[in-house]
């Protein structure tokens, strides 16, 4: 008997499930060096192999992964043999396309590419408990969670999937933040105890900046040498980073004081409060003196950022309104209005000086284009409760939000092929039922 006739039930074989293949539409075949299509064959009943026992169906789990190294290659691809960025390959609408994208640092002239509104993973912590902030690594490789509880988790930052957890306070954790160096990072927490942590997540000191009352925002001068610390006790303090002692108390605000940002290069700390009758200030930390009052908010400041270009303060506020102001002429640019309930944080892109996104009371996600007083998103569910806190990716192409419902939300850009209905973050968003 020849070799063919052996296994000529092989071959029968083979060919039924070609032909049942063949049959499924949603089937395409993809090139195998990219990567593989597993088999799923949905009817699988009338399949054997060469002994006559059933072929059992193939399923497979899929894991959201987030892979940036092939964006970073074509960047430095192009970069040395392509002159002019019209000469780039254009990336075709289709999934086969995913790997030809550009990272925010090569798509400066794109913004509306860089916004990351499809919702990737709800990451969970065991010990359920609300998100108050958060924090990349600074290679970008995990996130840093903060809660209640008073623990780290930390989070894988391509597959987002959970790695370890560490017990960092003894109350809830209100501020992450790392120096502009990227060696230290602090932390603090709801009875006002500052801790110093290096990348390895040792703590090597401790000091109470505030007593008894929770430190709400942290942020370094831009030499790393000092710091400055808000609080419910209505003020703020300029500490000195390596003996950890005060310098300057800046005190005017006539409630709480729920958040604090030192400009990026120059020596001015603006500070937004709950006082309605003065929300914004600006203060000289050398001398500890109030430079300018900004009235325009109409309620509490729940949050603020300087712009990386040094001109741009963005403020978010009760009024369900957020804020942007050009500190050159101390004079409100836009008010952004879109949000239903207050604003509770607002964030500036890590590339893009134009794109800002803000937060709501509600769950409620918005990104604005800074030219123009016109969201470009928003999401009316991208959380269920309050988002308290967000981060972008130091390459940009991913956010985190932090929520009251215990989740941390992972959201990415959308790849070539996406459905316009998840291009505009679901069916249910405004955006996308203008549409039609």
């Amino acid at each position: 008997m020849s070799a063919v006739e052996e296994n000529g039930t092989s071959l029968n074989t083979a060919a039924q499930m070609a032909a049942l293949l063949a049959q499924q539409s949603s089937y395409q075949f993809r090139p195998a060096y990219r990567f593989k299509t597993p088999l799923a064959v949905e009817n699988a009943e009338g399949l054997t192999d060469s002994s006559g026992r059933k072929l059992r169906r193939v399923q497979t789990n899929i894991r959201r992964h987030v892979d940036h190294f092939p964006y970073c290659l074509n960047y430095i691809y192009h970069r040395y043999h392509v002159r002019f960025p019209k000469q780039r390959p254009y990336v075709q609408p289709h999934i086969l396309y995913s790997h030809e994208g550009w990272i925010p640092h090569d798509s400066l002239d794109d913004m509306e590419d860089c916004i990351p509104t499809k919702f990737v993973r709800a990451a969970l912590n065991k010990h359920k408990c609300p998100i108050f902030t958060i924090a990349w690594t600074p290679e970008g490789k995990r996130l840093i969670t903060g809660g209640s509880r008073g623990e780290f988790t930390l989070w894988n930052g391509s597959a987002f999937n959970f790695e370890t957890i560490l017990q960092a306070h003894d109350l809830a954790i209100r501020v992450l933040k790392w120096t502009y160096d990227k060696q230290w990072m602090v932390s603090a927490d709801h009875v006002g105890y500052v801790k110093y942590w290096q990348q390895n997540m040792n703590n090597v000191h401790m000091f109470q900046a505030h007593e008894d009352h929770p430190v709400r925002c942290i942020s370094f001068s831009p030499s790393d040498t000092k710091l400055v610390t808000s609080s419910d006790d209505g003020t703020a303090r300029v500490w000195d980073f390596y003996r950890s002692e005060k310098e300057q108390t800046l005190s005017g605000h006539g409630s709480e004081v729920f958040s604090a940002e030192w400009h990026p290069f120059k020596g001015i700390i603006a500070t937004g409060s709950r006082d309605t009758q003065q929300p914004v200030k600006l203060w000289d930390p050398k001398t500890g003196k109030n430079l300018v009052t900004l009235f325009d908010h109409k309620n509490s400041v729940l949050s603020l950022k300087w712009n990386m270009n040094g001109n741009w303060l963005a403020t978010g506020s009760r009024d369900h309104s957020v804020k942007l102001y050009d500190i050159r002429m101390m004079k409100e640019i836009y008010t952004f209005k879109a949000h239903k309930k207050e604003v509770s944080c607002v964030a500036w892109h890590p590339i893009h000086t134009n794109l800002l996104s803000s937060g709501g009371m509600d769950g409620s996600l918005a990104f604005w284009d800074c030219r123009s007083e016109n969201e470009v998103i928003f999401m009316d569910n991208a959380h269920t409760q309050a988002i308290w806190t967000m981060e972008w990716h130091p390459f940009g192409h991913i956010f985190a939000t932090g929520s009251n419902d215990h989740n941390t939300k992972f959201w990415v850009r959308n790849r070539p092929g996406d459905l316009v209905e998840d291009i505009f973050g679901g069916s249910s968003s405004c955006n996308y039922n203008k549409l039609f």
